[in-house]
């Protein structure tokens, strides 16, 4: 089965660009309740995910910052501790299985490495349960 069917396009997707401040992310993952959100360069190409442990770290790590000053710091400034994994828009559902193991979420880009939506976690699992009842 082909993954198109899954995707949760990037128009409905939070996402941020490496030229956003880590107050920005800060303030957009509180606001929406995530733990995580994929990054895209100016191209708009997926370059990774950056969590909420990678902004932790980075304010554990740094000294003299603060969260008044975490307008200063660029997102391109903060390491990013796990390398989440996208998937080709041509890949197919089983292929993601093992990838949502470890991510909450899985992006999806094109043949070009624009970033064009993600498939989350729990759409993966209600795919498995459905096809695990279909077989009885």
């Amino acid at each position: 089965m082909n993954i198109a069917f899954f995707i949760t396009p990037k128009n409905d997707v939070v996402h941020e660009t490496l030229d956003a401040t880590m107050r920005q992310v800060l303030e957009r993952m509180e606001y929406h309740g995530y733990t995580a959100i994929p990054l895209i360069d100016t191209d708009g190409k997926y370059v990774g995910t950056l969590t909420e442990g990678d902004l932790l770290w980075k304010l554990k790590n740094t000294p003299d910052l603060t969260f008044k000053n975490t307008s200063k710091v660029s997102i391109e400034d903060v390491p990013r501790k796990t390398k989440h994994k996208s998937v080709s828009i041509n890949a197919n559902i089983e292929s993601l299985i093992s990838l949502s193991i470890s991510q909450n979420f899985v992006p999806v880009v094109d043949d070009n490495g624009i970033f064009i939506g993600i498939i989350k976690r729990s759409d993966i699992i209600n795919y498995c349960y459905k096809n695990m009842e279909s077989l009885g």
